[in-house]
């Protein structure tokens, strides 16, 4: 009896906020010995998260969950845990012996410490068979093989609680996505993208720096199913890049030197809202290898603050891209990122409805899709109010520092270098 209250309370009380004011569960998630559903937040009403535990025999309560926000956390609870409230610790986790993350925990009970998981290692999570956490002297084994379900059927229950609300919450284990046996990326990409495996051939596009770590975003589609990757600043060497996290239903991607770098100069997100008609600057390195070696510059307006089909997640804008600007910085007339160039509109297939080409639509992700992709990544970036105009090569200038060409190689070109 004692353990299904503590689990009950765990599940409650798993919110990243630390709110002791949950109700739940609404509907259901039962696979393997993992239970749980959809929770609220009980002085408002409004839906707050969805979680799942499973006890195991070393006496630890795993507590997973995603918030309404996107946001994934990993719990560790126990009635013989006494912390103080606000403690912190870090815990390594080690998965199949293989993959490694270290995990910043927080007490926001005594009898429990909650991690944030960024989104790679919410995907290991998903994949590995065994977890192995240490904390201090503490080392703990956990059994992770019917986490691929869990996983997807709170990615479910999210969904569906946001869309239908929590009075239709059900089984959230029917209609979740099943998850790719080897598959690093989550979800489907958005139209027009590649999604379809590992690469035969080459490409490139563009990535800008975000924090003085040396985490470089750029669009998934520019980095998916690459064996390789490397990135250059205009006029250095190349340096190897390795995946951190990627974001496949908002077609972006975060990526790290494989060596230690540090970057003085990294991009600032704007923190104020944008207009349509408001002036922007793309920079990217467009037709690599046909054109210039060096990035390009291109002025435009927002001509819409939705994408195709009313697609919030973008602006629609009038600078002109080609293919490579992919990922590239979309900067206001401050100079702070307003988006992530991501795609143009096919001009020969809308030719081919229309009977007219298209000229000079064009789409970006929008700032608040990027900065929960890196909340969920937890990157320390920065934002910035705009203070005063900057003249275009003034921008230009000051992107040089950590605008980066990407390079992709496939299977084919890459098992040609061996």
């Amino acid at each position: 009896m004692w353990l299904r209250s503590f689990v009950a309370a765990a599940l409650l009380q798993v919110c990243l906020v630390g709110s002791t004011h949950a109700k739940g569960p609404f509907g259901a998630v039962n696979v393997g010995g993992w239970t749980g559903g959809a929770f609220s937040n009980d002085e408002t009403g409004a839906f707050s998260h969805c979680a799942v535990t499973a006890p195991y025999a070393n006496g630890v309560i795993l507590v997973v969950s995603q918030n309404a926000a996107g946001i994934w956390s990993l719990a560790f609870a126990s009635p013989n845990y006494h912390f103080d409230k606000g403690e912190s610790a870090a815990i390594d986790v080690t998965f199949d012996g293989q993959e490694q993350a270290r995990l910043f925990a927080t007490a926001y009970r005594p009898d429990m410490l909650t991690a944030v998981m960024p989104l790679n290692v919410v995907r290991t999570f998903q994949k590995a068979s065994l977890m192995v956490a240490t904390a201090g002297h503490a080392v703990l084994n956990f059994d992770l093989r019917s986490t691929g379900p869990v996983i997807a059927a709170l990615a479910n229950c999210v969904t569906k609680v946001k869309a239908d609300g929590l009075d239709k919450a059900g089984d959230f284990t029917k209609g979740a996505a099943k998850p790719p046996a080897t598959a690093d990326k989550q979800g489907q990409p958005p139209a027009g993208k590649s999604g379809k495996g590992t690469r035969t051939s080459s490409g490139f596009g563009t990535g800008f720096v975000v924090s003085a770590s040396g985490h470089i975003v750029t669009n998934n589609h520019v980095i998916d199913g690459c064996v390789e990757l490397k990135g250059n600043l205009t006029g250095e060497a190349a340096m190897v890049l390795r995946v951190v996290s990627a974001d496949a239903n908002n077609d972006l991607a975060l990526l790290q030197p494989s060596s230690t770098a540090t970057f003085k100069d990294f991009a600032r997100i704007r923190d104020r809202s944008f207009h349509s008609g408001d002036s922007v600057v793309a920079i990217g390195f467009p037709y690599h290898g046909l054109l210039t070696s060096d990035f390009t510059v291109t002025t435009g307006i927002v001509s819409s603050l939705s994408g195709m089909r009313n697609d919030t997640r973008f602006l629609q804008i009038s600078a002109p891209v080609q293919p490579g600007n992919s990922g590239g910085p979309l900067f206001d007339t401050s100079g702070q990122i307003v988006g992530v160039v991501t795609a143009k509109i096919p001009g020969l297939r809308i030719a081919a409805l229309t009977g007219d080409i298209p000229e000079n639509i064009n789409f970006a992700i929008k700032t608040g899709a990027l900065r929960d992709f890196l909340d969920n990544s937890v990157v320390p970036y920065q934002t910035a109010e705009p203070k005063g105009e900057l003249k275009t090569p003034e921008i230009a200038g000051n992107a040089r520092a950590y605008t980066m060409l990407i390079s992709c190689k496939g299977a084919e070109e890459a098992d040609a270098k061996k």
